[in-house]
């Protein structure tokens, strides 16, 4: 029997290492070291060190060897919709609008197309490019938040309540827990899209690829160290931290701060009780459940795979739309602070 007549599951194959596309001799974004890797994007459940050859767009591999300098192996850059041919398969990269340089893996062998998310979101983010609908026979889909619950409200009523915060609380300063990559840029940038203008202070760990994403053409405004000013100075200010050092000694030199989170976890409000939030700001850089379903329709895939997620509520609601959906079950990757 033809090849192009076999399952796709039968040359998209799921192993311990991920997932593996077999004529193609390369894993998408494995949890273990192999020998061909082509990465989705840089955070590190999905980028991580040790493999012998790496393919990805210029930015994630701008974020690896930042993460991980030399551990990344030998690289390949490949720009998005630059199609190129793997052993015979049909490769290429499709923004996902997720976070700087992330992209959709999308492989054709043989008449099959499948499409490989990776993480993705469908507002507008001014630190990446935005998500690419491609039509496809099978798209592999997250479901980070993948139940009706999840509706993320626009983005800048969120910002706003930061910023009528800081008029009625003048004399605290603003501490926001944020995800080092993506979420810290994407929350800087859209401040600077409200109009604030003032610096933004940043805790140490955030730096380097706050760094990395104004030397790729990302414009964040005065960004300073908050560990380099007085604590006189951070009255009023904005103070952006990775979402543990708010609670940790670092965050003993701001004063009297009103702590913020920026997460789509932020919609459930018993975890932000329990983390003693007082500002959630839910903003996320996962789709949630309508662009999940709004993106499904747009594929026009006649099978939907989920990685990892809530996957049975996607699934069920594939299956309503006519889908032929089922959960891959992956281990490895994580919930973040997305």
């Amino acid at each position: 029997m033809p090849i192009a007549h076999q399952k796709p599951e039968s040359w998209v194959r799921v192993t311990p290492q991920g997932l593996y596309v077999e004529p193609g001799q390369f894993f998408i974004d494995p949890t273990r070291p192999v020998e061909r890797a082509v990465v989705t994007h840089g955070h590190a459940d999905h980028a991580r060190p040790g493999n012998k050859h790496v393919l990805a767009t210029p930015g994630t591999l701008a974020i690896m060897r930042t993460r991980y300098g030399d551990g990344i192996g030998a690289t390949q850059a490949l720009d998005y919709n630059a199609p190129i041919q793997v052993n015979g398969v049909r490769l290429w990269l499709a923004p996902a609008g997720h976070v700087l340089g992330s992209a959709q893996a999308v492989v054709e062998w043989q008449g099959c197309r499948v499409v490989v998310s990776g993480d993705y979101k469908r507002r507008f983010d001014p630190t990446c490019a935005p998500f690419e609908v491609v039509p496809c026979d099978v798209f592999v889909t997250e479901a980070t938040f993948g139940l009706p619950v999840f509706h993320h409200p626009p983005d800048s009523g969120e910002i706003d309540k930061v910023l009528r915060s800081l008029t009625l609380f003048p004399e605290r300063a603003h501490l926001i827990g944020v995800y080092a990559l993506g979420k810290c840029q994407r929350v800087i940038a859209l401040l600077r899209r409200s109009g604030y203008d003032q610096p933004i202070y940043i805790h140490g760990a955030l730096a380097a690829l706050c760094a990395l994403y104004q030397q790729l053409g990302v414009e964040l405004g005065d960004l300073r160290l908050a560990s380099e000013a007085s604590k006189d100075e951070l009255r009023g200010q904005i103070v952006l931290s990775p979402p543990a050092a708010s609670a940790d000694r670092w965050s003993r030199r701001l004063p009297d701060p009103i702590t913020a989170v920026a997460s789509g976890w932020m919609r459930v409000r018993q975890r932000a009780r329990q983390r003693g939030v007082e500002l959630p700001l839910v903003i996320s850089d996962h789709a949630d459940w309508d662009e999940l379903l709004q993106t499904i329709d747009g594929v026009a895939a006649s099978e939907i795979w989920v990685t990892h997620g809530r996957e049975e509520a996607l699934i069920h609601a594939a299956g309503l739309m006519g889908k032929r959906a089922r959960a891959l079950a992956l281990v490895g990757y994580e919930d973040d602070e997305d």
